[in-house]
């Protein structure tokens, strides 16, 4: 899905920012995003737990931003201390593109399923509220994904919201949403509302690098 990230930012050899947060800013993912993009990108990552320089200026000198996975409940936190947060939502608004996997999905709605409170699925509230609803990644890779975020939207607890599949995404344009890609054939998106599930067949495959 980064290589789409890259399509979507309309330059010829973007500056692609990596938001490593979620992972604790872990080297070896630095490391290996640097291996993978080089060719395709010009790259840069924002480490906030040694963190070097002001923030949103340097958010709103890339072309796309991608965030990493990880635990979604620290991120946030962090991003909110280092103004992480307000920099993305200036960026967002001067069209940089936005993406990520996992933590980097749930973040941008208003809330999400997360394993953030230790191996149990909770809910999670009060991520960034730029879409409207909740989102569950890892729908068909981990076997508690879909029972669980199906149970919060019936009862309640979450609002009703959009899942993926592994090598499924949700491509917004704006606070619409706009398409399903996806990066294998039998990956699929989801409408999740109460007592029911509407399955969103996707409109394109996109190869990765």
């Amino acid at each position: 899905m980064e290589k789409l990230l890259l399509e979507l930012s309309g330059a010829d050899h973007p500056r692609l920012c990596f938001i490593p947060t979620a992972g604790a800013d872990s080297d070896y993912g630095i490391v290996r995003f640097y291996e993978v993009f080089a060719r395709y990108a010009r790259l840069a990552h924002l480490p906030l737990f040694r963190r070097q320089g002001d923030v949103r200026e340097f958010l709103l000198e890339q072309d796309a931003i991608w965030v990493g996975g990880g635990n979604t409940l620290n991120m946030l936190a962090v991003w909110r201390l280092h103004g992480v947060d307000a920099a993305l939502r200036d960026a967002w608004e001067r069209g940089i593109v936005l993406g990520g996997v996992s933590a980097g999905s749930i973040c941008w709605f208003e809330s999400g399923v997360t394993d953030s409170y230790g191996p149990e699925l909770k809910p999670i509230t009060g991520c960034l509220g730029w879409l409207k609803g909740s989102n569950c990644p890892h729908y068909d890779g981990e076997a508690q994904r879909r029972p669980v975020y199906t149970r919060l939207v019936a009862s309640g607890e979450l609002p009703p919201g959009h899942a993926c599949d592994d090598g499924a995404a949700l491509l917004y344009r704006g606070t619409e949403l706009a398409e399903v890609v996806a990066s294998r054939p039998d990956a699929r998106a989801y409408r999740v509302e109460a007592g029911r599930e509407t399955q969103l067949e996707p409109s394109r495959l996109v190869r990765g690098f």
